[in-house]
């Protein structure tokens, strides 16, 4: 079944991208929006808008209710959900379907198996692929502190539900155990309505990396190459690449494997992301979860496979086969993203909301800017405070890193604080350039 006619259930540059991945593919896009979002870039964009309620998220984005009683008002056959929000909702999946619409996504099941992480060890066990020593459920500081005497200090204690850094706590000694658990648990519990908890080993010099897998129903199975995430803060990441730098070609090659074994042996459909950790002293990767939406990162894999995945979301939702095999996958060059928020950095970084008073991004050959901003945009204090996405790439490193600075430098904001000014210091600072970074560098770092 070709999809006809698409809801977009998010906000931001991510519902701008679906709406124009749907105008490409002749799909008529409709965007439900907030009152918050009245007057958005992707309200102006689409075939056609409806509001689904309050500026709050509770009553909007997160309300299945209204989403769904807009997606069968306006006569729509799918509904996309980008990424955050429900996107990795297993009941909201499950909802769509029951409702007689199409989830651009994954199974509810697929959803509900990979989304917590203990059950998502235990598959990736059974399917051969490495993971970081860790435990079992813990049900109590005691439990804990068994597991920790056997994997070793310093160790993570983790949400099994959920992620975006919430429900994690890093044990350097046994006199932070009980704080930590209880704090771990109580954060969870908040956050995703599951205070389940268990034990990893915390690698201290890690690298974050991750495999773009797609599938269809038939069941074929590629990769699309992988991404370095390392630059992250508080668990959120700030810099992408792609593909990865510095990794043994043996290690690459078994990740990307790794990766189209999980997403085949679960029988996986549409883009989804395999998330490893890379212990670079031991020159060896651990499984770390698999996300079930898009990636915010998705970009830099397009910048250097030349395919778009939302289109190709959209295709596999229809009922296509995947266009490409993976003969046909070909890394070409490097590419670089850098998140810009609307945020100062100097000041702890303090959310600036606001009015957009000038809005002038860098056009040029090897740069690409997704987001959902314009001169006149009034940022809202209610959700993320992502504004865009900078993308450069070139025919390599060197080139793409050259691409972003002056593309950063060219970058002109005004009316609201951007993090604009620390990307470049991040991106231009000798252990980036030279690859010498891992998920702790960027918190080690001074705030330019």
């Amino acid at each position: 079944m070709t999809l006809r006619r698409v809801l977009v259930a998010n906000r931001g540059e991510i519902a701008v991208r679906i709406v124009r991945a749907c105008r490409a593919l002749d799909i008529e896009s409709v965007v439900a929006f907030s009152e918050a979002d009245r007057d958005s870039l992707a309200v102006r964009s689409a075939d056609r808008a409806v509001c689904i309620g309050p500026a709050r998220s509770q009553d909007s984005y997160l309300n299945q209710a209204a989403i769904l009683t807009a997606a069968l008002g306006t006569g729509a056959d799918a509904v996309h959900p980008g990424y955050g929000f429900l996107a990795e909702n297993a009941e909201f999946a499950g909802a769509c379907h029951d409702a007689g619409l199409t989830f651009v996504g994954p199974t509810a099941e697929t959803i509900r198996r990979m989304g917590n992480k203990l059950a998502a060890r235990a598959t990736a066990a059974e399917l051969g692929i490495p993971l970081v020593p860790g435990s079992p459920k813990v049900r109590d500081s005691d439990e804990a502190r068994t597991a920790i005497n056997t994997i070793g200090l310093p160790a993570l204690i983790k949400a099994a539900a959920g992620g975006g850094g919430r429900g994690i706590r890093i044990v350097r000694e046994e006199s932070e155990l009980d704080s930590a658990f209880s704090g771990a648990a109580a954060e969870a519990e908040a956050a995703f309505g599951d205070g389940t908890l268990f034990i990893e080993r915390y690698v201290e010099v890690a690298r974050h990396v991750e495999v773009q897998v797609l599938a269809d129903r038939y069941g074929n199975t590629i990769h699309l190459g992988d991404r370095d995430c390392s630059l992250q803060r508080r668990y959120q990441k700030v810099v992408e690449e792609a593909p990865a730098p510095d990794l043994p070609e043996r290690v690459r090659n078994s990740m990307r494997d790794a990766a189209v074994r999980l997403a085949s042996g679960i029988g996986y459909e549409n883009a989804g992301t395999v998330e490893f950790v890379y212990d670079r002293e031991r020159q060896e990767y651990h499984f770390l979860e698999m996300n079930t939406r898009i990636q915010v990162e998705h970009p830099v894999t397009e910048a250097v496979t030349g395919l778009d995945l939302v289109q190709l979301q959209l295709q596999i939702a229809g009922g296509a086969p995947l266009p490409v095999t993976q003969s046909d996958v070909t890394i070409r060059g490097h590419a670089l993203e850098c998140r810009i928020t609307a945020e100062s950095a100097s000041e702890g970084f303090r959310p600036s909301p606001g009015r957009i008073t000038s809005w002038s991004p860098p056009e040029g050959e090897g740069i690409r800017l997704d987001s959902h901003c314009f001169p006149g945009y009034v940022v809202p204090p209610f959700y993320d405070s992502l504004l865009g996405k900078l993308i450069t790439v070139g025919a390599d490193r060197g080139e793409a890193i050259g691409r972003m600075l002056d593309a950063l430098e060219r970058m002109q904001v005004e009316g609201i604080e951007t993090t604009v000014g620390y990307l470049a210091h991040l991106v231009g600072s000798a252990d980036f350039r030279s690859g010498d970074v891992s998920t702790t560098w960027i918190e080690r770092q001074p705030v330019a």
